[in-house]
């Protein structure tokens, strides 16, 4: 088995990244993009509904230009107050 912790994650910049979250079902995802996301190219699709219907996931993706601005992302959607997971 390999030990991922002993492997560093090499990318080229700037790459394709995606974001999943996962928030409510009543929460207008537009709005969470618009917040993060401003006027920055990036697209959204939906990915699954609960069991329930309570939550919803998303996939996000967009252009990241160095591992700074990867890992400032993933702190915005991870901090959003509507936003439950990030992955």
């Amino acid at each position: 088995m390999i030990d991922l912790n002993q492997h560093k994650l090499e990318l080229t910049y700037p790459c394709s990244w995606k974001y999943k979250i996962v928030i409510l079902e009543t929460i207008n995802v537009k709005y969470i993009s618009k917040d993060i996301f401003g006027d920055r190219d990036h697209s959204v699709k939906e990915s699954n509904v609960s069991k329930k219907g309570k939550f919803k996931s998303y996939t996000i993706e967009l252009l990241v230009h160095n591992d700074d601005d990867r890992k400032e992302l993933y702190k915005q959607l991870g901090e959003h107050k509507d936003i439950k997971m990030v992955l």
